[in-house]
């Protein structure tokens, strides 16, 4: 008698056995098949998860209802916990989110009920909304302040021509000042105007009769350069001056930024007979420590 064995080793009478090319025509046993075969041949089952789901979220533990995270078809959450993706776990078998967890709680609040963060938190919970893709609680979130504050105040600066590139000049000059004179502050000079050209209430009629009869062709009589660092303006809007300085104060500040500013007077540059510039100009001390 014949034994085949999975190494293909043949045991009995010497004379009996089977040469080898007649044994692999009768029975060959397939190869064990390699890993990367193995995810090829035979893909993984969808992962399996339980009613109640044990979450570890940076180290930060919840627990919370499959259909909570399930809730919107479109999120990442719903996504991660569909079972089309395998979620690693930790050595207590929570299922691990590498994110920070602090305001995961109040993902899962409006996950489970449509609570909104407080105020205070509305922006840091906005931004994890983002991450995970919650587009019901963005849209919540930006309906609310200071959110929709922002919103409007966002508008206004998209009528401002190279905004953030100025603000970054902003810094770039203060930081070489501050480091060339090895101080704690640098100080610049910033124009920020609303008008193009100057308008006062005595040069008003005189200005607008000059400024019909000027052609088309000609240059325009008022376009210069006041001798400042950088220049803000100009816009057409409701919003004057004060509230562009509060704006670039807010950005500045929201970067870390100590600022203070204080008005030194106006751009006297002469532009044609009594006319003057009058664009107020500012200082702006930045302090780095």
């Amino acid at each position: 008698m014949v034994v085949v064995t999975g190494q293909n080793k043949v045991s009995g009478n010497p004379d009996d056995a089977m040469s080898s090319s007649d044994a692999e025509d009768d029975f060959q046993e397939p190869a064990t098949p390699t890993a990367t075969q193995a995810g090829q041949a035979l893909p993984l089952l969808p992962q399996q998860f339980p009613e109640v789901v044990p979450l570890n979220v940076g180290g930060m533990h919840f627990a919370t209802r499959l259909s909570t995270l399930r809730r919107y078809e479109d999120t990442m959450l719903a996504a991660m916990f569909s079972g089309r993706h395998y979620i690693p776990t930790d050595t207590q078998g929570r299922y691990f989110i590498d994110r920070d967890g602090t305001y995961f709680g109040d993902i899962l609040n409006f996950l489970r009920s449509g609570d909104l963060p407080p105020r205070e938190r509305v922006r840091a919970v906005y931004k994890e909304a983002q991450y995970y893709s919650i587009g019901p609680l963005l849209d919540s979130l930006e309906d609310i302040q200071p959110l929709k504050g922002e919103k409007v105040r966002q508008a206004f600066l998209g009528l401002m021509p190279y905004y953030k590139d100025h603000l970054e000049r902003i810094i770039e000059i203060a930081k070489l000042r501050a480091m060339q004179r090895k101080a704690r502050f640098a100080k610049l000079k910033v124009c920020v105007f609303k008008e193009e050209m100057p308008i006062t209430p005595y040069e008003c009629p005189h200005f607008n009769s000059l400024r019909f009869e000027r052609s088309e062709g000609e240059p325009k009589l008022f376009e210069h350069h006041c001798e400042v660092d950088v220049s803000f303006g100009p816009w057409e809007a409701v919003a004057d001056v004060y509230d562009l300085l509060h704006c670039i104060v807010t950005d500045l500040s929201a970067r870390g930024i100590t600022v203070d500013h204080q008005c030194i007077g106006v751009c006297d540059k002469h532009l044609i007979n009594h006319y003057y510039c009058k664009r107020p100009i500012y200082e702006f001390k930045i302090t780095w420590w």
